[in-house]
């Protein structure tokens, strides 16, 4: 399809961000040649709640509007009728800040054996961040009264495509009431360009590709969006309805209206649909420090602190535990610091450390028992991976959170 083909401006967004970030963020491999990704640099990023602007991931497959503030509107639309200027959101809405885990859908990609397409990520492509906006139930209060209980929300972005697709992703309109916003806001700064500015859909908890940047269009419907849902030319669905699926390779997935569940995993785990969406995210971790680029010293009791990261989605962290012997055995980190439904918990360990090389990883399990699987399966496992303890590989590299291939190597020696 047309959105997968080169795009030459991709170069010149690429170095205009690594410039404003300042070291922040290194480029990703992009085997289209068609994303602007960059991820954050250092290992050292997950060691810390809340992720500095410079080290956000950046990722986005069109061309970043050139846009302007003071003359860009929100529509309502479908089953809605109204329209809104930035200024008029700021002016007659509240406004709140809340905490949310980005992450790409693609995270963990590059770490699929064979190789899928795209962009290979490591485990670079997340961060938290504080967004600051207008709660779209404030938007949407009083608007509602003959919606159903299962409508949906489809939010749909205004960078420019070079094919004939829209970037629209819908939500359902429950998740849209609970905690979305419309930020214009992040960390306390205006909202950067390759970022969303001036405005761009907040979904905790969700993937980032359900998190639409530069929104013109909030459309209310009784379905997911699917081709020819939109007062618009063009392809409606490609990016619900086909990218942004799990499935094995060579399958082209069946549209759905709707869905029973919007949990990632308990799609993979239920069997239905046969192809799951991303949309909440699955139980993940990282090792922020030690980050394995320097021997560690060990101290005079031989104790080095192990700090890192867990989220699971719309779900909780119940439990980290952590290895330094690459997963034959288990010890429970500490959970601390701030705890926000839809963002990241730090956690910690004391590891009675002893001279050599040593393979450190982690595992977080969430609030329904559901555990990181300790790799990515082969192509032919699919959804049988999950009781062998793998993640299913898939086509499109989606959702992967296994434990192995974020493990870091630390060579330790004596003090």
């Amino acid at each position: 399809m047309s959105t997968e083909q080169s795009r030459e401006s991709r170069r010149e967004e690429i170095d205009a961000i690594l410039e404003r970030k300042d070291g922040g963020v290194r480029e990703t491999r992009d085997e289209a040649d068609k994303y602007t990704v960059v991820g954050a640099a250092d290992r050292r990023t997950y060691a810390n709640w809340l992720t500095p602007v410079e080290e956000h991931f950046v990722c986005h497959r069109n061309d970043i509007p050139d846009a302007d503030a003071d003359s860009w509107t929100v529509s309502l639309t479908g089953r809605l009728d109204d329209e809104y200027s930035l200024s008029d959101l700021n002016d007659e809405f509240p406004t709140v800040a809340v905490a949310h885990t980005m992450e790409c859908a693609g995270n963990g990609r590059g770490q699929h054996r064979p190789e899928t397409g795209s962009v290979q990520w490591g485990f670079e492509a997340a961060g938290t961040a504080i967004w600051t906006g207008t709660p779209l139930s404030s938007i949407l209060r009083g608007r509602l009264d003959d919606a159903d209980g299962d409508a949906w929300l489809t939010a749909v972005g205004g960078d420019p495509s070079d094919g004939d697709d829209v970037f629209a992703r819908s939500i359902p309109l429950s998740k849209a009431l609970e905690d979305c916003i419309l930020a214009t806001e992040m960390n306390g700064r205006p909202l950067p360009r390759e970022h969303g500015f001036p405005v761009r859909l907040i979904v905790p908890g969700w993937y980032g590709v359900n998190c639409v940047k530069w929104v013109e269009e909030l459309r209310l419907m009784d379905t997911m969006v699917v081709d020819g849902s939109l007062d618009r030319p063009g392809d409606h669905a490609y990016w619900q309805q086909e990218a942004y699926r799990m499935h094995p390779a060579d399958v082209d997935p069946e549209p759905n209206e709707t869905v029973e569940t919007v949990d990632t995993w308990g799609q993979l785990e239920a069997g239905e649909p046969d192809h799951p969406y991303t949309f909440d995210q699955t139980v993940m971790s990282v090792i922020g420090a030690p980050d394995g680029e320097s021997t560690v010293t060990a101290p005079e009791d031989g104790t080095i602190e192990l700090t890192g990261v867990a989220w699971a989605g719309d779900d909780g962290v119940e439990r980290v535990e952590v290895s330094t012997d690459g997963g034959d055995t288990w010890a429970d980190a500490e959970l601390f610091g701030p705890d926000y439904a839809g963002a990241w918990r730090l956690f910690r360990y004391d590891w009675d450390a002893r001279p050599g090389t040593h393979v450190l990883c982690s595992r977080a399990t969430d609030d329904q028992g559901r555990r990181q699987p300790m790799r990515i399966s082969n192509p032919d496992a699919w959804r049988d991976a999950l009781e062998a303890d793998e993640f299913p590989w898939n086509e499109g590299g989606y959702a992967a959170n296994a434990v192995l291939p974020n493990a870091v190597e630390i060579d330790v020696e004596s003090a």
